[in-house]
């Protein structure tokens, strides 16, 4: 399988990465391209075997899959310059959430597929979200998780559920590693503990909830209530908890499918733009 890779910026370069660590793919299978020349070559020195070209349309000719790994509104620009490149049989796979499958399926003759990643898979962990453009055959399907496996857990959405489903696998890191930074910031200001410990504590912490809630089947409801005994320590602080929560995650959703809403339309009107 020969892969392509334009962008080799957080989530290019981190994906790169990890399909080289877990054995995915061979160096050899790869080849990148950056905006800036120096990125991509930068990434090939620290992989001897992967290559840098010096052009998107290089990167893309005769690959078995290309990532698109590039901002929204740079988007009808790269496709613009792979578009002669492309052939019918290839797979265009989009990692930016407000770049439609009909946008690329409108500009480009081949298949198309978009795929949400996760921090979590620097780790060979987490999900990856799959969305299908209508053209591609079973076995591309089958092909793409089959190398997304190897880093993460491939799991097939409808488009219309892309923004939530990216709320809670590829922003919901941050989102969790906030709340677990306020919690840390709080043990250190109220107790004094030292800062080290405390955030090895809560980092041990929520690795090992983790994997009670996947390797080990329990539920989130289930965890609560195996740590929760009525009246006690844990339960007091729940109930505060429940309180000051009230509403903040619908709040959080409702900021981040605005701000979708808000770069869906700019990148609408990059693609209206002939170039």
């Amino acid at each position: 399988m020969n892969v392509g890779f334009i962008g080799t910026g957080s989530m290019g370069g981190m994906l790169v990465e990890a399909f080289i660590r877990s054995g995915a793919l061979p160096p050899e299978c790869i080849a990148v391209a950056n905006r800036t020349p120096a990125k991509a070559e930068r990434l090939a020195l620290r992989y001897p075997g992967v290559r840098a070209v010096r052009s998107n349309a290089e990167a893309a000719a005769g690959r078995d899959i290309v990532f698109l790994c590039v901002k929204p509104l740079d988007f009808k620009t790269v496709i613009d310059e792979i578009r002669a490149s492309v052939q019918p049989e290839q797979l265009i796979v989009s990692i930016t959430s407000p770049v439609l499958l009909a946008h690329l399926e409108e500009w480009l003759p081949c298949r198309v597929a978009k795929v949400i990643p996760s921090i979590t898979n620097m780790a060979l962990s987490g999900v990856t979200l799959c969305i299908y453009g209508s053209r591609i055959e079973p076995e591309q399907m089958a092909m793409l998780e089959g190398l997304l496996s190897h880093i993460s857990q491939p799991i097939r959405i409808d488009e219309k559920y892309t923004r939530v489903v990216s709320d809670l696998s590829s922003c919901g890191p941050a989102f969790m590693a906030f709340v677990l930074r306020r919690f840390v910031d709080a043990a250190v200001e109220e107790t004094g503990i030292g800062r080290e410990d405390a955030e090895r504590l809560a980092a041990g912490m929520l690795l090992g909830t983790g994997r009670l809630l996947t390797g080990e089947g329990l539920s989130a409801d289930e965890l609560i209530r195996r740590v929760s005994v009525p009246g006690g320590i844990t339960a007091a602080a729940l109930k505060q908890l429940d309180t000051e929560l009230d509403g903040v995650f619908n709040r959080l959703i409702r900021t981040t499918h605005a701000k979708f809403r808000e770069d869906l339309a700019k990148v609408d009107q990059s693609f209206a733009v002939k170039h």
